[in-house]
C-alpha cells in the first residue's frame, strides 16, 4: 500500500470498504467490532524493529518505534503517538467503568484504549491492538510513501548495552528491565563455541553459552556501573558455575565486554562489590569478550511476566 497524505483524507468510504472486506477475521473484529486480540499472541506485541505503525485500513501514520516501550501487558505501547492528529479519543463505558478508546481519524478504526500509567514524558500508555496497525519498517519507508518520517529517526538520544549473565535469564531480566534508565531486555545465549545456540542445546551445557539477559540503556538516566552493582545484589557471584538449583555452564557469572571502557568499569565495580564485603566468600564472576548473542525462544522473553509466581531464584539484596 503506497500512502499519499494529500488525498488520504478524501479517500472514498468505497475504497475503505475494499480494503475491509480483504481483512483477517481477527483484524476485522477488532478494528469494525471493537474487539481485542489476546495478549502476548499478536504480531507487535514484542516487535523490536525500527519503524512506524500506520492504520491497517487506511495507511494513515499512527506510532512510531522510537516511542513504543516495554509494558508488560502483551500488547503494543507507546507512550505517544506519531501524529497526534490522525488520532481520536472517545469515552468507552463498555467495561469497569469510564476508559478511553483510541480510533483512527480516517479510517475510524478501534485502535485500542490510552491509560495514565505509561513512563515519562507523557506518563501515557496508548495500549494498541496489533490487528489494527500495520508495520512499516524504516528501510521501506521511502518506498511507501512515508519518506517525511525518516527524519523522526534522526539525531535521537543514543543508547547503550551489556549483556550480563547471572544464572536463570527469567528471574535475571524481570528484576533488570525494572530499573530506573533500562529501555530494554531481552534474553539469549552468549559466550558459546556453536553457531546458532537454541535452549536444547544450551541446556545441556556443552555448548559454552550461558543464559543471558542484552539490557539496552539510556545512558542519560543510568550508567554501566550502576546496572552493574544492581546486577550483583540480585544474584550470588561467588558460586562457580551455579545459581540456587541450577547447576552448570550456562548459569555462570559473567560481564561480557565489548571494549576496554566496558572491561574497565567492570573491574572497578568487581572490586567496590567486594570491599562492601556482602558476601562471605569472593566474587568469581568472570569478564569474557562479546561474542555473538543469540536470541532465546520466545516463550522465554519476559517469562515472568506472562507466568507470574514461576521459578525464580534471583531477589534483590541489601
Amino acid at each position: 500500500m503506497f500512502f499519499n497524505k494529500k488525498t488520504a483524507n478524501n479517500t472514498k468510504k468505497s475504497e475503505y470498504t475494499e480494503r475491509i472486506e480483504k481483512l483477517n477475521p481477527v483484524q476485522f473484529k477488532v478494528t469494525q467490532k471493537d474487539g481485542t486480540e489476546p495478549p502476548f499472541k499478536n504480531e507487535y506485541w514484542d516487535n523490536k524493529k525500527k519503524g512506524i505503525y500506520v492504520d491497517v485500513v487506511s495507511g494513515e501514520p499512527l506510532f512510531s518505534s522510537e516511542e513504543k516501550f516495554k509494558s508488560g501487558t502483551g500488547w503494543p505501547s507507546f507512550y505517544k503517538p506519531l501524529e497526534e492528529k490522525n488520532i481520536v479519543e472517545k469515552e468507552d463505558y463498555k467495561l469497569f467503568g469510564k476508559r478511553i478508546e483510541i480510533r483512527s481519524k480516517n479510517a475510524d478504526s478501534h485502535l485500542g484504549h490510552v491509560f495514565n500509567d505509561g513512563p515519562e514524558p507523557t506518563g501515557l500508555r496508548y495500549c494498541m491492538n496489533s490487528a489494527s496497525l500495520r508495520f512499516v519498517p524504516y528501510e521501506k519507508l521511502q518506498e511507501e510513501g512515508y519518506g517525511e518520517y525518516k527524519k523522526h529517526f534522526e539525531d535521537k538520544k543514543k543508547t547503550d548495552y551489556v549483556v550480563l549473565a547471572g544464572g536463570c535469564f527469567w528471574g535475571m531480566e524481570d528484576l533488570i528491565k525494572k530499573e530506573e534508565g533500562v529501555i530494554d531486555t531481552v534474553v539469549g545465549y552468549a559466550g558459546g563455541n556453536i553457531p546458532d545456540a537454541n535452549y536444547e542445546v544450551v541446556k545441556t551445557g556443552t555448548s559454552g553459552h550461558a543464559e543471558s539477559v542484552k539490557i539496552t540503556f539510556d545512558p542519560t538516566k543510568t550508567d554501566l556501573s550502576k546496572i552493574l552493582h544492581f546486577f550483583f545484589k540480585i544474584h550470588d557471584p561467588t558460586t562457580v558455575n551455579k545459581q540456587g538449583n541450577d547447576v552448570g555452564t550456562q548459569y555462570r557469572s559473567t560481564i561480557f565486554t565489548r571494549n576496554e571502557e566496558q572491561k574497565e568499569v567492570a573491574r572497578k565495580v568487581i572490586q567496590e562489590v567486594e570491599a562492601m564485603k556482602r558476601f562471605k566468600n569472593p566474587v568469581v564472576t568472570t569478564l569474557e569478550k562479546e561474542s555473538e548473542f543469540y536470541l532465546a525462544e520466545d516463550y522465554h522473553q519476559d517469562y515472568l511476566t506472562k507466568n507470574p509466581g514461576g521459578y525464580t531464584c534471583h531477589f534483590i539484596r541489601d
